[in-house]
């Protein structure tokens, strides 16, 4: 399940991903260009993961064999015959094409038997519906899967014990929940996310780095390392009903065959992820809770991480999250926040993309106090990083912000194109042509000159 995060990690100052404050800004005091079309990312393979297989084989174990709930799997499942897979509902226009990538990439990343069936029955359906439908039933998800049903009708009159993933033995029929009235990029990372979990792992791990299987949502399109735990879980040496002690036995031969890069000795054991974490984390970022309830589970995440001496994605994380719950009520500690997240993230190579989305916070700031130059060096190093990812919504906000340090230098017309590139992107990144208006206004906002226009 992807969770909705009231953190919108790859925006700015926004009080939820869904809107965007407009105090401040006066009408007509930002023009805003016409929009642009929207841009898209080209078709490309993840780098493999760069890890090692020691690693590996304990993650694929933790993800396989337990639920997000901790509770345990008595036994793998997966399907065993070829996976077709349909759409259904009012789909928005972007998500033919992105289901045809994803599917490509698990055929030739993946090694899944694995294609689109648009008449035809299916293995997996994809059905599009009214988020305010869909939250009815699953107020905290953005967008979920469920077993042994094909249509939401199905998942509303079917018995909670039909829903339950632990009384499979092997998966013949899923069916993947997406709103159609959200951004392109958040259908299409539902996509990913969702139907990645109904072929493979179940699980959720928020110390993994270069995952979607973490709910974090900071990787948002699936990585080298996902790839590698579907092609394992796809494998001939492995089959439905497996218990955790048989698959583990296979696993580091099979990962040796499937990685031999990542033979490179044995890594120590990673510090499980206490449930009192994961609580903490989704009372502060998910919905239904007031802003001071919320600042204060952040600050719990965060006593836990460091009390347990995390240097890892858990605390940067923590970090993250206490720095955007504290925009607009202590600016010095959101601040401190980010800071604190960009340290522990810049620290360890494997968090490139969790720096990026620092970066932007931090970006944010720079702009506000005039200084242009560091506005542009965070955004010039984060910019191949979010275009890597395909996260259309931090990289045009990266652009936004860039665009407005680039006016305060005195470059105006580079401004004015970096500006249009943002928009094209923007428009793939968020929910509606307005969204994106509102976010570019609110983003030149934050600059002195703006200011100075307005008074």
């Amino acid at each position: 399940m992807r969770r909705l995060l009231t953190v919108c990690l790859a925006a700015l100052l926004l009080s939820s991903c869904g809107g965007v404050p407009t105090a401040g800004v006066k009408p007509g005091a930002t023009a805003v260009p016409d929009l642009p079309p929207m841009r898209r990312f080209p078709a490309t393979a993840a780098p493999p993961p760069q890890r090692s297989n020691a690693e590996m084989a304990r993650d694929f174990m933790d993800l396989s064999f337990s639920l997000e709930s901790g509770r345990a799997l008595p036994v793998l499942t997966r399907f065993e015959e070829p996976i077709h897979v349909r759409m259904t509902g009012v789909a928005p226009p972007t998500a033919a094409e992105d289901l045809g990538r994803l599917l490509a990439r698990l055929r030739n990343e993946a090694g899944i038997d694995i294609s689109s069936a648009p008449d035809g029955p299916a293995q997996i359906t994809v059905e599009f519906l009214p988020r305010k439908v869909m939250q009815r039933l699953v107020p905290r998800a953005a967008c979920f899967v469920a077993p042994r049903v094909g249509s939401w009708e199905a998942y509303r009159r079917a018995p909670r014990a039909d829903l339950d993933w632990a009384t499979l033995t092997h998966r013949d029929v899923a069916a993947i929940f997406i709103p159609n009235d959200t951004a392109p990029q958040e259908v299409r990372d539902c996509l990913h996310e969702e139907l990645a979990q109904a072929l493979g792992p179940l699980n959720d791990l928020y110390r993994l780095p270069d995952s979607v299987f973490n709910d974090d949502n900071i990787h948002t399109v699936l990585t080298g390392f996902d790839m590698l735990m579907l092609r394992v879980t796809y494998a001939p040496e492995l089959r439905s009903g497996m218990t955790a002690p048989e698959v583990a036995a296979r696993l580091p031969a099979l990962l040796a065959r499937l990685n031999p890069a990542g033979e490179r000795g044995r890594a120590p054991l990673p510090d499980p992820t206490p449930r009192a974490y994961s609580e903490a984390i989704e009372t502060a970022l998910g919905p239904g809770t007031f802003a001071p309830r919320r600042r204060v589970a952040a600050r719990e995440a965060l006593d836990i991480a460091e009390a347990r001496g995390w240097r890892d994605t858990r605390t940067g994380f923590a970090w993250l999250a206490l720095g955007r719950l504290s925009l607009g009520h202590d600016a010095e500690t959101a601040q401190i926040a980010f800071r604190e997240a960009a340290a522990i993230y810049e620290s360890r190579p494997e968090l490139a993309l969790q720096a990026a989305h620092a970066d932007m916070q931090l970006a944010a700031f720079a702009l506000s106090n005039g200084e242009a130059e560091e506005v542009i060096l965070r955004a010039n190093r984060s910019l191949p990083l979010a275009a890597a990812a395909e996260n259309a919504a931090l990289l045009s906000s990266l652009l936004m912000v860039k665009a407005e340090a680039l006016d305060l230098v005195g470059r105006a017309s580079e401004a004015r194109q970096v500006r249009l590139d943002s928009l094209g992107w923007a428009r793939y990144g968020f929910a509606s042509d307005a969204e994106v208006r509102l976010r570019l206004m609110n983003i030149a906002a934050l600059s002195p000159a703006t200011r100075m226009r307005q008074k």
